[in-house]
C-alpha cells in the first residue's frame, strides 16, 4: 500500500453571519479528521508541522485561521473562546463531517475545549495548553492592549531581520531542524500580517477569564513539559484532574513537547475513529 500524502491545500467557507473561516487541509485525505487549534499567535500554517505525522497516523487534518488570524474574517465585538463551537461547527458542516477530534496546541488550548460543545467532538488533546486566567508577561500586558500590540509588532520586525531563529527561540531552547524553524516562523509571520489585534484580544480573553472545567463524556488528555517556560504545568494539572483526563508530562519546554509528542497526540485523539 503506498503511503498516505501529507500534502497541504487552503480552503475557506462562509459563515451564516457572512464572515469567512479559512483553514488548511493536511495529513491523510482519507483520514479520521481532527481540527488543529493553533497557537496565540498562529494561523492554519502551524498544520506544517503536524502534516506529515498526521499523514502516518492515518488522520485528516482541519487546521482553521481563528477569526482574526491569516485569512479569516475578524469575529464580531466581544467574541470569545465560548463562541468558537459555533464557528466551528458551520466549518464541520461545509466538510459534512458527523465525527472528528481536536488538539489545541499552546492558546489553542481553551479553544479546543470549547469546540467540545458539538457533539460531533469525540476526543480532545492538549500540547503545551493555556490554562486561563493565564499568569504570564503576555496575560500582563494585555490589560495595557496598545502595549502588547507593540511588542509583537516589534516581534514580527526583529524575526523579519534575524530570520526564523528569531521566532523559534521564544518558544524553545533546542536546536530545530530547517523545515521546523522555517514552519514556525511562517505560522508566526502569516498570523500577524494583519496586525496585532487578534493576538491582543486572545491574551486579554487568557487574562480576564476562568475555564470551568467540569467532567463530560469527552475524553481529554493532555501533553505539558515540565520545563515549559510559556505556559506553566500546575494549571493544566488542576485543569485535567476537573475533567477527569489523563496527563503525561514530558521532559521538555514549549515547542519541544510538541515536537516530541506531535505523533502520539495526533495517534491518540484518531483512535476516536
Amino acid at each position: 500500500m503506498a503511503p498516505a500524502t501529507a500534502e497541504r491545500s487552503t480552503d475557506a467557507c462562509t459563515l451564516s453571519d457572512g464572515r469567512t473561516l479559512s483553514y488548511a487541509t493536511g495529513g491523510d485525505p482519507d483520514g479520521f479528521p481532527v481540527v488543529v487549534h493553533h497557537g496565540t499567535p498562529g494561523s492554519r500554517l502551524f498544520g506544517a508541522l503536524l502534516s506529515e505525522p498526521a499523514a502516518d497516523a492515518g488522520v485528516r487534518l482541519l487546521v482553521p485561521d481563528r477569526p482574526g488570524y491569516g485569512q479569516s474574517s475578524s469575529p464580531p465585538a466581544a467574541w470569545s473562546w465560548e463562541d468558537w463551537s459555533a464557528d466551528l461547527g458551520e466549518l464541520l458542516d461545509a466538510e459534512s463531517v458527523d465525527r472528528v477530534g481536536a488538539i489545541g496546541f499552546s492558546g489553542g488550548g481553551p479553544f479546543a475545549l470549547a469546540a467540545a460543545d458539538d457533539e460531533r467532538i469525540a476526543r480532545v488533546g492538549l500540547v503545551s495548553s493555556v490554562v486561563p486566567p493565564a499568569e504570564n508577561a503576555l496575560a500582563t500586558l494585555a490589560s495595557v492592549p496598545f502595549a502588547l500590540r507593540a511588542v509583537f509588532r516589534l516581534s514580527k520586525a526583529v524575526a523579519s531581520v534575524s530570520g526564523p531563529s528569531a521566532v523559534v527561540s521564544q518558544y524553545t531552547d533546542r536546536s530545530v531542524s530547517e523545515s521546523v524553524a522555517d514552519a514556525v516562523a511562517a505560522d508566526f509571520h502569516e498570523a500577524l500580517d494583519r496586525g496585532a489585534r487578534a493576538v491582543e484580544r486572545e491574551n486579554r480573553a487568557f487574562a480576564g477569564a476562568s475555564l470551568d472545567p467540569k467532567p463530560s463524556d469527552v475524553p481529554v488528555r493532555a501533553w505539558h513539559g515540565t520545563s515549559d517556560e510559556n505556559t506553566p504545568l500546575p494549571p493544566v494539572r488542576t485543569l485535567v484532574e476537573a475533567v477527569d483526563g489523563t496527563l503525561e508530562t514530558v521532559a521538555a519546554d514549549h515547542l519541544g513537547t510538541l515536537l516530541d509528542r506531535r505523533r502520539a497526540a495526533l495517534e491518540w485523539v484518531g483512535e476516536a475513529a
